[in-house]
């Protein structure tokens, strides 16, 4: 609890998922919060549920894949609580089509922009608040920017350059007090689950991992938030991901084989 006690916590995509959880949680810890996502009226309800637990909660409209909304995120962020402690990178979308098949390819630049630019930008902004509080960086990923995924090209790149560029900025901030923390989930149940795109490049509206062994966003966001006050380097979620990861060491054509099933039940 104390870790984050009046702890200035903002969250991208907080109007759903794990983003909505985690502010959830957060509040609960005494965060002083700023939830950003598209949707307000989502905002809205997430600000009202934060607010039971007798947290401060304000609202910024925000599209990642704007600089300039970014850039106005934080200075509400700082114009409002004075400065900046943990900068959560949650806002994200994902796919499913293979990449023969994808009609728009501008399904690339969407994706990128969202799950990689959009933190490029949110944490680009923040960094200066970040390094005077010797804050918390957080990257939430997936075990998709560990190993490549079929029906998720461009996905898995936008998050592997996620841990591209959060593995090297670690490395720069290593004398600021600045800790960059990477979480590498696996299949989330939230409401991402069919919003995938398609190839065409719009929402295919049917979940195609109803039958995919999933994790509760309850315990996934908890597992966040603890990595976040410890202050982990990274996190990569199931046992399942963590053997893949070995194992892509020894023999990565099994690891192939084993996504491909995955994938295909």
């Amino acid at each position: 609890m104390k870790d984050f006690k009046q702890n200035v916590v903002v969250v991208t995509g907080a109007s759903s998922g794990i983003g909505k959880e985690l502010a959830l949680q957060f509040a609960e810890k005494g965060a002083w919060l700023v939830i950003a996502a598209r949707n307000i009226q989502k905002l809205e309800e997430v600000k009202n549920e934060c607010e039971k637990f007798g947290g401060k909660v304000s609202i910024v409209k925000t599209d990642v894949t704007e600089k300039k909304q970014c850039k106005n995120l934080i200075e509400e962020t700082v114009k409002k609580y004075g400065r900046i402690d943990t900068l959560i990178n949650n806002a994200g979308i994902t796919m499913w089509t293979r990449f023969e098949d994808i009609t728009d390819i501008d399904l690339f630049e969407k994706i990128m922009q969202v799950n990689y630019l959009g933190s490029v930008y949110c944490t680009y902004y923040a960094l200066p608040f970040l390094k005077e509080s010797k804050g918390r960086l957080i990257g939430i990923s997936s075990l998709t920017g560990k190993t490549g995924v079929p029906t998720r090209t461009a996905y898995s790149a936008s998050k592997h350059a996620m841990a591209g560029f959060f593995d090297s900025l670690r490395i720069e901030l290593a004398d600021s007090g600045v800790s960059v923390t990477m979480i590498y989930p696996g299949f989330v149940d939230t409401e991402i689950r069919g919003k995938e795109l398609g190839a065409d490049g719009n929402q295919i509206g049917k979940n195609k991992l109803e039958n995919a062994k999933t994790m509760d966003v309850k315990t996934c966001s908890k597992i966040i938030v603890n990595a976040a006050a410890k202050r982990k380097r990274e996190v990569v979620m199931t046992m399942k991901g963590k053997l893949g990861i070995k194992l892509k060491l020894i023999s990565p054509s099994l690891v192939d084989r084993i996504v491909q099933k995955a994938i295909n039940n």
